[in-house]
């Protein structure tokens, strides 16, 4: 009753404990984000604007390549209706310009993130996409030497590539887009103002529209790609929770694996210094209470005596129990396997407990198979599931009632040991209690003789040694029903009896 209150206390503790850790963990990582979103500037986490200029710098120079093309395709088509000298000047600026910007993008991606000042770089960043920006709008101001009435719709189609380009590689710092879009932009807007008489009014409506569409665009792409880096963030926070939940879990597994070690070593060095004495104290009280070397004087004497060894056997028993649990734990009982027939098992063991079963007005019905054949497993295992399931059973049955000791064949063509009693059966959500390790039932103990709750417990790893499995089925104030079965792999098979050949005549002939 003890144990399996003081199990409940601290599986409860250890739940409690668990609990208050996952509270901890919240709060703290509340008030972390209440700290970054009240730091954050431009509706973001100081810890992402690295990321984002890393992003900038990472999409200019993965276009190291594919921006030159488009500027010398530019340049050379400028030449069409610009003085190719002119044009080329241009060229030049333009291969310059994003030179620069991808020597700065380059430098930013080889500095680790404690030594980036990031504002310092972002206004870099600002400077040389405006500069971009300005140089591709003046190539629309480039003086013309012949007359080009396809000159408004080119000039539209360069602010089409030149915003949609920005948009794509500078949307991770939305100001960028704003500085690198907006010269180009306000030239197209500026020229469909002026010339309202040239430039046709749908074209410069697209111009607008192309505008507003792009920088949509481009704020769209950077709340993408901020909820992107906020998943990132939380995957990477789940990610520590879960190896710091790993760490914790593999330093309580080791330390209970060092307790149960140190138990297992106490004890068996305990087993001989507990045994010895409780042996002497058996035996000099079973000789007194016998009177083998003389009547004891006094009658009280004698009660006492007798106390004292029954003290003394219950006391042998709980040791005995707690040992071979212990033996079982540490892997070190060892099973002495031989062919083996349940039924005279059974039989055995319920003449052993007959006695005790009369003297409380039980009976024990016998359903045995004798036919069964046998098995391959530990006898002594054997006898003790059997002695121990029968002995909880007497335990718990009520006077005037009737235990069924069962050995049959399982339909999966194993063998199985199972004991049904009409006690007063087990709450089902004390089954869990009752399996445990000196566990007790609180309905049950009030009938109950003394004991250590080590009997199922046992009983189950002896089955599960044996590859069986263990069934506990038990309906309150009705009966318990608890099954062992052994697996068909250690079921022997009968060798079928021979048959006799038919003896062949030969007659002779001639």
């Amino acid at each position: 009753m003890a144990g399996g209150n003081t199990s409940k206390r601290s599986k409860k503790d250890a739940d409690g404990s668990s609990a208050r850790a996952a509270r901890r963990r919240a709060v703290l990582r509340t008030v972390h984000d209440v700290r970054e979103q009240l730091n954050s500037e431009g509706g973001y986490r100081p810890s992402f604007r690295h990321e984002l200029l890393m992003m900038y710098a990472q999409n200019r120079t993965s276009a190291h390549m594919a921006v030159p093309m488009l500027l010398l395709t530019v340049g050379a088509i400028s030449t069409l209706w610009a003085d190719p000298a002119h044009s080329l000047l241009w060229i030049l600026a333009a291969l310059l310009t994003h030179a620069m910007m991808y020597v700065i993008a380059r430098r930013f991606e080889k500095l680790s993130a404690d030594d980036v000042d990031l504002e310092s770089w972002n206004k870099r960043f600002l400077l040389w996409e405006g500069v971009s920006g300005l140089v591709w709008a003046s190539i629309l101001v480039l003086p013309t030497t012949k007359d080009a009435a396809y000159l408004a719709e080119y000039h539209f189609a360069i602010m089409l590539v030149v915003v949609a380009m920005t948009t794509m590689l500078s949307f991770s710092i939305p100001a960028a887009v704003w500085v690198g879009a907006l010269p180009i932009s306000v030239f197209i807007v500026f020229e469909a103002s002026v010339n309202v008489e040239v430039v046709d009014t749908t074209l410069s409506l697209m111009s607008i529209g192309a505008m507003v569409f792009f920088l949509s665009l481009s704020k769209r792409l950077y709340s993408s790609t901020l909820a992107m880096l906020n998943f990132r963030m939380e995957k990477d926070f789940l990610i520590t929770e879960l190896e710091q939940a790993k760490a914790v879990s593999d330093e309580s597994r080791r330390q209970a694996e060092e307790a149960n070690t140190a138990k297992s070593r106490f004890l068996a060095t305990m087993s001989h210094e507990l045994r010895t004495p409780l042996n002497a104290i058996l035996g000099f009280s079973e000789i007194m209470q016998n009177e083998v070397l003389g009547p004891l004087p006094n009658e009280k004497y004698k009660e006492y005596v007798g106390d004292i060894h029954s003290s003394g056997s219950h006391l042998l028993n709980l040791i005995n129990e707690i040992l071979d649990l212990s033996r079982i734990e540490a892997g070190r009982y060892k099973l002495n396997e031989e062919a083996v027939t349940l039924a005279y098992v059974a039989e055995d063991c319920e003449n052993l407990l007959r006695l005790r079963a009369r003297a409380k007005d039980i009976t024990i019905k016998l359903d045995i198979k004798s036919s069964l054949p046998k098995v391959w497993a530990d006898e002594r295992a054997i006898r003790q599931i059997t002695l121990n399931l029968l002995t909880n059973a007497v335990k718990f049955t009520p006077k005037g009632g009737t235990i069924i000791l069962s050995v049959h064949a399982s339909e999966e063509g194993g063998q199985y040991i199972s004991v049904e009693d009409n006690g007063p059966g087990i709450p089902e959500e004390e089954i869990s209690t009752v399996l445990s390790a000196f566990g007790q039932g609180t309905a049950a103990i009030q009938s109950a003789e003394e004991g250590s709750g080590l009997g199922l417990s046992i009983v189950q790893a002896l089955v599960e040694m044996h590859d069986g499995s263990f069934d506990l089925k038990s309906v309150l104030r009705k009966g318990t029903k608890v099954t062992a079965t052994f697996p068909p792999a250690r079921v022997m098979d009968v060798t079928p009896p021979a048959t006799k050949r038919p003896r062949i005549q030969l007659k002779r002939t001639g």
